[in-house]
Parts: C-alpha cells; structure tokens; sequence
C-alpha cells in the first residue's frame, strides 16, 4: 500500500519540521501494518496446551462474601478470557507500582473489553485484601480473583516459582528465591477442554540497550502517551501514590 497521500500540516511549521514529520508519519503507518500482521500471527497460532486441572480461585460474590469459582467458570457463555496476575502476594507491604498503573487503566477498558472477552485479575493475596484494595482504588470494572494457594500463579507463570531452570540460571536466582511476575494469560474453551492461547511472554524476553522489557505496552496508556511528548518517558516510574 503506497504512502503517498495528501498529508497535513499546523499553522506557521516550518519545511524541516513538516519534512521531518512526514518521514515520521511514513514509519508510523509501517508500524501500525506491522502491528497488525503480528496481531494476525497471534490469531493464527494453532491451539495451545489443555490445562492441567481446574483451578479453584475466590471472589467476593453478588452478595458480597467469599465464595469460590473454578476456571471453567469464568467463561461464561464466552469462548475466551483474558487473566492478568497481579503482583501482590500476601508477603508484600503494597502491590507493584507498575501492574497497579496498568490496571488504573484497563479498570476503564473492562467496561468494554469484557462485552466480548471477560477480563480477570488474579493475585495471591487474600480474596479481602484483595477487594479492600480494589475498593480503595476505584476499580469499579476489574474482577479481582485470589489465586488462594492455587497452582496457576506456577503453572501460567504469575511467580518465578515455576521459570525454568536455565531461565532461572541465567538470572542469578537462587534454590527457593521466587516472587511474583506480571503476565496477561489468554485462555479458550471448546467443549469441555479449556486450552491455553497466548501468554505475554515478551515480559520474560531479554531486554534490548536503553529499555526495560517493554511487555505489555500495547495495553498500557500511560507509556503510549509518555511516548508522543518530546520528553518521552525518562527516568519516570509509576507510584502506587503520589
């Protein structure tokens, strides 16, 4: 598809600037193609790995007291569900800084996301702690999930406990060190067998000069706007508060 079009301009930008601005535009189209053909890739890939069991995890119910759900569960009458492990097990003080700001804004995208694939948060912390937090937050669209003792944090990698070993080796973890991981787990059900999609295992993947992992910014608003402005993103990290 040719990029020779009629292009725009703002008042009184000078013939570098609009030059400039017009190479950029040509990259900006080839990325958004890009994006899509991966985004095509992904689609394509052929079925994943059938669970390895039923997991049990608990919520807070319409009535608003604990009770249990099973994976299966959660689909509903939906084919596919998206879940994020959170990184806010019961040994910590306070939740990620950096899953805490995505989640600031996919709790808005959960009004939408969830009319065509429910959208679930899991995290080893008590299902209470879990909704106090929620509450405090303002997360009124997010479905949190305690994984309560569960394997799926190891199993779907929400915990370094099941990396393996040469991903283990090449980190400098020692025997018994683990901790949370974000990860975005994408599951599909057909019949009764419910099979693992898609996993952001970019999060895991090595890191390039300059950059941190970079694994969820396509879902992540705060990195994308950071990125349009002549600052970019810097130094700056989300807090949990400011």
């Amino acid at each position: 598809m040719s990029t020779d079009f009629a292009r725009m301009a703002f008042p009184n930008e000078s013939r570098e600037y609009r030059a400039a601005r017009n190479a950029l535009l040509d990259a900006e189209i080839e990325l958004r193609r890009r994006t899509e053909a991966v985004a095509a890739m992904r689609r394509a890939l052929p079925p994943g790995g059938a669970v390895p069991q039923d997991y049990v995890f608990e919520r807070i119910g319409a009535d608003f007291r604990p009770g249990s759900v099973r994976l299966s569960e959660l689909f509903g009458d939906f084919r596919t569900i998206l879940i994020y492990s959170y990184m806010y097990g019961p040994e910590r003080d306070s939740p990620c800084p950096g899953c805490t700001h995505l989640l600031d804004g996919l709790d808005g995208a959960a009004r939408h996301v969830t009319k065509r694939a429910p959208l679930y948060v899991v995290a080893r912390s008590p299902i209470a702690r879990l909704a106090a937090w929620a509450h405090a937050r303002g997360w009124n669209h997010l479905q949190l999930l305690s994984t309560a003792g569960n394997a799926y944090p190891v199993d779907y990698h929400g915990n370094t406990a099941g990396m393996p070993a040469a991903m283990r080796a090449e980190r400098g973890y020692a025997e018994g060190e683990n901790h949370d991981e974000p990860i975005l787990n994408v599951f599909t059900r057909d019949g009764d067998t419910i099979r693992h999609f898609w996993g952001s295992e970019l999060v895991f993947a090595p890191e390039d000069p300059g950059q941190d992992h970079r694994g969820l910014d396509s879902i992540d608003p705060v990195w994308g706007l950071l990125d349009t402005v002549p600052e970019g993103r810097g130094d700056f990290f989300p807090k949990v508060n400011y």
